[in-house]
């Protein structure tokens, strides 16, 4: 299988349950970037215990690894960092969920998530780019990480016109992430002198 056609093993069957979500992380830089090897799948999700039911239809158990209810209801009801794995048995491709619960971010990247299309029609929700920015900016304020910036100037390369974008540089100044941008932004300049 194609990796956007392991994506969708994901994102078709969250629509079909009515879920909402957003594909986020690696694969969103891959659309949004460069093309780069991954893994898996990162997916925000916002969905309550009276989804459970439909999210384990969606992922039966004779074709994918979906966690036990209680691990779901008690990940729903956390208010931050919420999160769970389904894995595909046949190709062993992970996606990991991520619940949007009282996350500012991660409740407007669902309000910002762009519907992309994808071969024969089909629409994908994507993180916008201004969310895969911010998210890896925090990712390497906490890991030091130069993959992040690398994920950051793919997207910025695509989309220059975003290192001026009013709404993205006051949600960064609002999230402290001021020298890490300022990284990042050097780093798209010139990757070679950036440490």
């Amino acid at each position: 299988m194609q990796p956007i056609d392991l994506v969708r093993l994901y994102t078709d069957r969250l629509t079909s349950a009515g879920i909402n979500y957003m594909v986020t992380g690696s694969v969103a830089c891959v659309i949004y970037g460069e093309p780069r090897l991954t893994h898996d799948v990162d997916l925000v999700v916002e969905m309550s215990t009276n989804q459970i039911e439909n999210l384990q239809k969606a992922f039966p158990l004779d074709e994918f690894y979906c966690p036990p209810q209680e691990t779901l209801r008690i990940n729903i009801h956390r208010p931050q960092r919420g999160s769970f794995n389904v894995i595909h048995n046949a190709t062993g491709f992970k996606a990991d969920f991520y619940l949007v619960g009282r996350d500012p971010l991660q409740r407007w990247g669902l309000s910002q998530a762009k519907s992309i299309e994808f071969g024969g029609g089909e629409l994908m929700k994507v993180a916008a780019p201004e969310y895969v920015i911010l998210r890896k900016l925090e990712f390497f304020r906490e890991g030091g990480s130069e993959k992040h910036l690398r994920d950051i100037s793919g997207v910025l390369r695509k989309f220059p016109n975003l290192a001026d974008a009013p709404e993205l540089l006051t949600r960064i100044n609002f999230l402290g992430l001021a020298p890490q941008w300022q990284q990042a932004v050097a780093y798209t300049k010139n990757p070679n002198e950036v440490s």
